[in-house]
């Protein structure tokens, strides 16, 4: 593909399907869209619902398109939605977002289909879509991405591609979305133990706000101890976190407020204390999440 205005199709017209019309349309690529549910297409922005054509079928927009690129529910939904159907060479780039596992199925059915296929993953939410903050990772064979690489730049300005293994970008996502729902749960769940002690959450939102900029350096300073197999306790060491993990966990409860979360949080922490690294810093709580 050359790096002037392309024929893309978008197979799914949620918001996130939404936004990835928009972005192409904005840099001047043929849009042609297709929803499940008639009608999505007023829900687009005036001048780009006006730009879009709308396919009346999957066939009608693989064939209207050099490119087509999903976002829909989950790797099954796009497997169910283009079974059978010809791609006649155009390349399928499949951002829906999904777990590893279900990436590789897709690869080996995509194979099987004989359609040049990529799976990526987006790092952003819809407003950022089309924005130099917009990041999508995009891993698999090198060739259909450098097929797809220039349209995609539409999107934003950290297109990243990871190489070759299919599953990579995937990989990615998951455990920035275990970072996320984690901390997110965490957040929610220390305004719910502060209410039950009587902290108003304007009050408590002051101090809450300081946790989050600690995390970038936290991050920075564990993956090089997980690296280097080196946890010193400088800071802070794993007997300390268990000490309080017990006291939040008490307090939790006392109010009767679920500890699942904290329970999680405190085997391992039990874990690691039992095998011995309790003089250890907390890095070394990575190594204790795996089979036991």
């Amino acid at each position: 593909m050359d790096s002037g205005a392309q024929k893309i199709a978008v197979l799914g017209l949620g918001p996130m399907g939404q936004a990835l019309a928009t972005a192409f349309v904005r840099a001047g690529h043929a849009v042609t869209v297709w929803n499940r549910t008639p009608g999505r297409v007023s829900e687009l922005p005036g001048p780009v619902s006006a730009a879009v054509s709308v396919a009346g079928s999957v066939t009608e927009v693989v064939r209207a398109g050099d490119l087509v690129v999903a976002c829909l529910i989950d790797d099954a939904a796009v497997r169910g939605v283009v079974e059978g159907v010809e791609f006649g060479g155009r390349p399928l780039v499949n951002l829906t977002s999904g777990d590893p596992g279900q990436v590789r199925e897709t690869v080996r059915w995509a194979g099987a289909q004989g359609i040049a296929y990529l799976p990526g993953a987006i790092l952003t939410p819809t407003p950022m879509i089309g924005t130099p903050a917009g990041t999508v990772l995009l891993s698999g064979d090198p060739d259909v991405h450098a097929r797809v690489a220039s349209a995609l730049s539409a999107l934003g300005e950290r297109i990243v591609y990871l190489g070759s293994d299919p599953a990579r970008a995937s990989a990615f996502d998951v455990a920035l979305l275990d970072l996320f729902a984690t901390a997110t749960n965490g957040l929610l769940h220390a305004f719910a133990l502060a209410g039950a002690e009587g902290i108003a959450p304007s009050e408590f939102v002051g101090f809450a706000s300081g946790i989050g900029g600690l995390l970038p350096e936290m991050a920075t300073r564990f993956a090089a101890q997980i690296e280097s197999g080196e946890f010193p306790s400088s800071r802070s060491s794993i007997a300390s976190a268990a000490s309080s993990m017990r006291h939040i966990t008490a307090a939790a409860r006392d109010h009767g407020l679920d500890t699942g979360m904290l329970d999680a949080a405190r085997a391992a922490i039990e874990r690691a204390v039992a095998q011995g690294y309790g003089s250890d810093g907390l890095g070394r709580l990575a190594t204790m999440f795996g089979p036991r």
